[in-house]
C-alpha cells in the first residue's frame, strides 16, 4: 500500500504538469486580449475628440477583436472541461453583439453609449467573474479570470454613476477653455478601463508562458 506522503506528492506532480500543459496552451490568449485593448486606449487618449458617437466606433472596433480572440480561445485553446469553454464562448458571443451594435448605433450619442457599454460590461464581467469563481483550484486561470470580470463590471458601475447631463465650464485657475461634459467622462473611462486591462493581460500572460517549464523527473537536471 502506498504511502500517503507518495500518493500526496505523485497528485501534486501531475497537477503540476497539467498546469503548464494548459499554461503552454493558452498564454497567446491574454497577449492577443492585451492588443485591441493598448491600441484603442492610446487613440482615446491621443485623440482630441471624445464625443459619444467616436467612442462607440472604437468600442466597436475592440469588442469585435476582443471577441475574436475569446472565440479563437475557447475553441482552440481552453482545455476540454466543457463549462469553462462554454462560459469563454458565450462571452465571445456577447462581446461580438455588443462590438454589432457599438459600430450600428454610433449616430444615436450618449444614450447608446451608455447603454451599450453598461451591457457589455455587466453581462460579460458577470460572466468571466463566475468563470474565475467556479474554476478555483481548477484552472491556473481562475484568478486571471475573476480579476478581469471583476474590473469589466466596475467600468459598469463608473458609467453608471456618472450623471449623464454632467457638464463644467473649464477655465479660472486651469487656463483650458472649453466644457467638460459626459462623454468626454465616459470616453476617458473606456480609455482607461482598456489601459488597465491591456497591462493586466500582458502581465498574465507572460506569467503563464514563464509557468510552462514542467517538473524535472527526479534526479534529472533542470532546465
Amino acid at each position: 500500500m502506498p504511502e500517503r506522503g507518495l500518493v500526496s506528492d505523485t497528485v501534486d506532480d501531475a497537477t503540476t504538469v497539467n498546469d503548464a500543459t494548459q499554461r503552454a496552451r493558452y498564454w497567446p490568449i491574454p497577449i492577443l486580449r492585451a492588443v485591441p485593448a493598448a491600441v484603442v486606449a492610446l487613440v482615446i487618449t491621443f485623440s482630441t475628440n471624445h464625443a459619444a458617437g467616436y467612442g462607440l466606433l472604437l468600442f466597436g472596433a475592440f469588442a469585435l477583436v476582443e471577441g475574436l480572440v475569446l472565440l479563437f480561445g475557447g475553441i482552440a485553446r481552453l482545455p476540454l472541461d466543457g463549462r469553462s469553454r462554454r462560459t469563454t464562448l458565450l462571452q465571445a458571443v456577447i462581446t461580438l453583439l455588443a462590438a454589432v451594435a457599438g459600430i450600428a448605433l454610433n449616430g444615436f450619442g450618449l444614450p447608446a453609449f451608455i447603454t451599450v457599454v453598461v451591457a457589455f460590461a455587466v453581462l460579460t464581467g458577470a460572466l468571466e467573474l463566475s468563470q474565475g469563481l467556479r474554476a478555483r483550484r481548477r484552472s491556473p486561470f481562475a484568478r486571471d479570470w475573476t480579476t478581469m470580470g471583476a474590473i469589466t463590471l466596475l467600468l459598469a458601475v463608473a458609467f453608471l454613476v456618472t450623471p449623464p447631463d454632467y457638464s463644467r465650464q473649464l477655465g479660472g485657475v486651469e487656463q483650458v477653455t472649453g466644457t467638460l461634459d459626459a462623454s468626454i467622462v465616459l470616453v476617458g473611462l473606456l480609455g482607461a478601463y482598456l489601459a488597465i486591462t491591456a497591462v493586466f493581460h500582458v502581465i498574465a500572460g507572460l506569467s503563464h508562458k514563464w509557468g510552462t517549464a514542467t517538473p524535472a523527473p527526479d534526479g534529472a537536471p533542470l532546465a
